[in-house]
């Protein structure tokens, strides 16, 4: 059985991702919060990523960093503490978790990591420029550790469109503003954190051997087309 590092698996897509491996892999999951569900192959560490000293795992197979951010401001009301607190969470935190299971993963059964990006990195969008700076970073990052780390570890990165979580309640806050975003994608719907998880997982298991330094738009259509 192998075992995972979840990285923001209380909420959202990580609470999907975790929900949906966590009867075949040994879960770690290290997040502020505890997630709702228990299970014998589940172990939570209560921990604020940046701030904290992360624990000690001797061996990992997988590492998934979900945590984001959805910081939307005109350019003009966005600080510099803005783009560092977006970056720090989107960029560093990632960065910090893994330098620190580089070494277990090392020794890892055909190792890989997921990393998160977002459309707006690839669809200019008015009031993204904090965090589609944050998360253009995170695909430079997935593109140079997949060089780095070949043929050791494999890593890649999800681009998720708008998804059904907390983070995204405020796009989501009523039946008119959910009207209008399916009507903006061309296939007429948003994501669920389910979906996500699924392509996080595939990407996590052998089926996804030959895939390295990729990005997956999971758009909806949004970036893809225009109808």
């Amino acid at each position: 059985m192998k075992t995972l590092i979840v990285v923001g698996g209380s909420k959202g897509i990580g609470n999907a991702i975790v929900s949906s491996l966590l009867s075949s892999h040994k879960i770690v999951n290290i997040s502020r919060t505890a997630p709702e569900q228990s299970h014998e192959n589940l172990t939570h560490y209560n921990c604020d990523i940046l701030e904290d000293e992360l624990p000690d795992i001797d061996i990992v197979d997988g590492l998934v960093y979900c945590p984001g951010s959805i910081n939307l401001k005109p350019i003009n009301r966005l600080s510099a503490e803005d783009f560092k607190s977006d970056f720090n969470i989107n960029v560093i935190g990632a960065v910090k978790t893994i330098q620190k299971y580089l070494p277990a993963l090392r020794k890892g059964n055909k190792p890989s990591m997921v990393l998160f990006s977002t459309v707006a990195a690839k669809l200019g969008m008015p009031f993204h420029a904090s965090v589609a700076a944050a998360k253009s970073a995170v695909e430079g990052l997935t593109k140079s550790l997949g060089a780095e780390l070949a043929p050791t570890i494999r890593v890649n990165a999800i681009a998720p469109t708008v998804t059904d979580t907390d983070l995204a309640s405020k796009l989501l806050r009523n039946e008119r503003m959910i009207e209008n975003m399916n009507e903006r994608h061309p296939l007429k719907k948003y994501l669920q954190p389910q979906e996500v998880a699924d392509m996080a997982a595939f990407l996590l298991s052998e089926k996804a051997a030959s895939l390295s330094g990729q990005i997956f738009e999971m758009d909806c259509g949004i970036v893809s087309f225009k109808i």
